[in-house]
């Protein structure tokens, strides 16, 4: 988080973070388990974990999926493809409670949006490991 908080603010905020986590898992979660998308391999989606860590743009990330999609089916395509369920999410129920939690601590949720979205990438990554090589 690039904003200076004071110390007692990033222990909201982290709070706040930390008790969104379950949510996170389960979001993502149900988009990988309830989705359409091809033979999507953990190094693509690692790769967009990357460009999460690396950028402080929501819209960074979404661009870097959609163009994902124009290279190839493995995101899937469509309303009911991993991709858009993505962004739906990043869009939707991450913003929300990023706002939420923002609103709570008095400080800027941008900074929360993105440390949400890059936990919930990364618990993806965890995901499709597990469904790839772990499941039976």
């Amino acid at each position: 988080m690039t904003e200076q908080l004071d110390p007692q603010k990033q222990l909201q905020v982290k709070k706040g973070i930390d008790q969104a986590e379950d949510d996170l898992v389960t979001w993502i979660q149900n988009a990988l388990d309830q989705t359409k998308y091809g033979d999507l391999e953990e190094s693509q989606f690692r790769n967009l974990v990357r460009v999460s860590d690396t950028t402080e743009s929501a819209e960074v990330i979404k661009n870097f999926i959609r163009y994902q999609v124009g290279r190839d089916k493995k995101w899937g395509r469509g309303k009911e493809s991993l991709a858009e369920k993505i962004i739906e999410d990043i869009d939707g129920s991450i913003k929300k409670n990023a706002q939420i939690i923002a609103e709570c601590c008095q400080t800027d949720f941008k900074p929360i949006w993105l440390e949400m979205i890059r936990r919930y990438l990364g618990y993806g990554a965890r995901h499709l490991k597990y469904k790839r090589d772990g499941a039976a």
